[in-house]
């Protein structure tokens, strides 16, 4: 395999900390989510990796458009729900939605589209096997 990009970010205090990228793009607090007893207010790690999924996945999604000779409109939107689930012996896991929206692609196209997307974006390769994800084509 061949390395193409390495990001690096550092986190301190965990979710009630702070998480800061090597070149001080993300400087980031976090904290809790309100519904997990937090104060709220700033972003948390599953914030964080729904903007990275949705970001990869439309990516994704614009790499098989080209090869269907197909042009996004760019209003076409992905959007990821990410879970943070407790399991029933007391451990954690995720879960992911991706809600997406194609404009103006037969919904038969968008869901051939989306299917193929989720092939080939490295966030749903991570991820597979591992986190429960639902493709949603709306």
């Amino acid at each position: 395999m061949k390395k193409l990009y390495t990001a690096v970010v550092t986190a301190t205090g965990g979710r009630r900390g702070q998480v800061k990228s090597d070149d001080g793009i993300i400087d980031m607090k976090l904290s809790l989510p309100e519904g997990l007893g937090g104060q709220g207010g700033s972003t948390n790690p599953e914030q964080l990796f729904a903007a990275g999924y949705s970001a990869c996945f439309q990516s994704a999604l614009l790499v098989v458009a080209g090869k269907h000779h197909e042009r996004l409109d760019p209003a076409s939107t992905v959007t990821a729900h990410v879970d943070l689930n407790q399991k029933d012996d007391g451990g954690y896991a995720l879960s992911v939605k991706l809600a997406v929206a194609l404009k103006g692609v037969d919904k038969d196209k968008a869901r051939q589209m989306v299917d193929e997307a989720h092939q080939i974006c490295p966030y749903s390769i991570g991820t597979r096997g591992n986190v429960d994800v639902e493709l949603e084509v709306l």
